[in-house]
């Protein structure tokens, strides 16, 4: 069983706060209804770490304090 294998089609995008040079990147999957999926931009057949909208958004707030 691939655990990522619902995140195929979907597009990702850069963090915009990732290195300029492109080597340590995250990427966020958008339009994953009620998910939101990260990713090593290194390692794109790699795992993701899949987070809740609204867990979500508390680590981003967390992180910003």
């Amino acid at each position: 069983m691939n655990p990522n294998a619902d995140l195929v089609d979907v597009v990702w995008r850069k963090s915009s706060y990732s290195d300029g040079g492109g080597t340590n990147c995250v990427e966020v999957a958008d339009g994953v209804p009620g998910l939101v999926p990260i990713r090593d931009s290194k390692v794109v057949d790699g795992p993701s770490i899949v987070f809740g909208r609204d867990a979500w958004a508390v680590f981003v707030a967390r992180c910003g304090s």
